[in-house]
């Protein structure tokens, strides 16, 4: 394509190219990949006119991503639930009117209203600063709301289950789920299928999940759980997989979770109490979760993780960051 050149400042021949972009938030550096042109006589590179993505917002989204942050949209979405707008929000937590604006509109919160805003998970929170502040809303309004919250805190707390499907299991299929939507019942069943006959250390299920997902994607081009896989340290492991495991043990009874001592090292080591629902799975995933059991039942812990940090999904991603199935044609088992 010919365009102007900001850096000739004339009409060059521009070629579309992509690449890598770091930036560095709060000591920790972001790469996120971008799209550039590249002038031809030149050779330097510029962001498009026309783009409509913004390179620091999609950093900002994978560093709140990385630390567990409350996304722009989730921040709205929990104003929205409280049916208050951004002026009456602010003023309730005592915010500066443009604060919250940025907040929903892609600028990065500081740890502080992180926080804050985190404790409006909690009804009983939202009660206690209404107390503290009545007039911060119109007394109709806050009859309401006061009402609705109420009712919240009869009907009780989330369960871990919920708070997964409703905060980090809401996503589309695509290739960080191997084109699955997430299918709890499914993960916590292979969960249960892994743990059952005997302990397994915590570090050695995250793997076996691991491998038995993206083998599966690899012959078929589709997960068995549609579970997203993050760099860890100590290998590739579900996203957020605490949350799963406190549901399969607080919520569902299902697990057993005890932490014991390996050569004056302690680790979690799981059992199940109960069994998987086999009937879920096709055929295809039966074979790979019995295959990926069997292959691996002699493999230590640390001898598993060892071997999946020489994948190269785990070589080319950084702590945090999601683990794309693309990387399953280069799996090593």
């Amino acid at each position: 394509m010919r365009a102007f050149c900001p850096h000739c400042e004339v009409d060059r021949e521009l070629e579309l190219v992509s690449t890598q972009r770091t930036y560095e938030i709060r000591g920790d550096e972001i790469s996120i990949p971008v799209e550039e042109l590249r002038c031809s006589e030149c050779e330097k590179t510029f962001d498009p006119p026309d783009s409509s993505v913004d390179p620091l917002e999609v950093a900002y989204r994978e560093y709140r991503r990385r630390h567990q942050m409350l996304q722009p949209q989730e921040i709205k979405a929990l104003r929205n639930n409280l049916g208050l707008t951004q002026q009456e929000l602010a003023n309730l937590l005592g915010w500066g009117g443009a604060t919250l604006s940025r907040y929903e509109n892609g600028a990065l919160q500081d740890e502080a209203h992180e926080t804050t805003l985190r404790l409006l998970h909690d009804p009983k929170n939202v009660l206690k600063l209404i107390g503290s502040n009545p007039e911060s809303v119109a007394s109709d309004k806050l009859s309401r709301i006061v009402s609705a919250l109420n009712e919240l805190i009869e009907e009780g707390e989330l369960s871990f289950r919920q708070i997964y499907e409703e905060r980090f299991g809401r996503y589309s299929a695509d290739i960080y789920s191997g084109y699955r939507r997430l299918d709890l019942n499914k993960l916590f069943s292979s969960i249960l299928f892994f743990c059952s006959n005997s302990e397994i250390v915590k570090t050695k299920l995250n793997k076996l999940l691991f491998f038995s997902d993206f083998k599966h994607f690899k012959e078929y081009s589709v997960s068995i759980t549609g579970a997203r896989y993050a760099h860890l340290p100590f290998g590739p492991a579900p996203d957020r997989y605490s949350f799963y495991l406190a549901a399969l043990y607080e919520d569902e009874a299902a697990l057993s979770i005890e932490e014991k001592y390996f050569n004056d090292v302690s680790g979690e080591v799981l059992r199940a109490l109960k069994p998987p629902d086999l009937s879920l799975f096709r055929a295809s995933e039966l074979e790979m979760l019995s295959g990926i059991k069997d292959a691996f039942k002699q493999h230590s812990a640390r001898a598993l993780s060892e071997l999946s940090h020489q994948e190269k999904g785990y070589l080319e991603t950084s702590d945090g960051e999601l683990i794309s199935y693309k990387y399953a044609d280069d799996l090593k088992i």
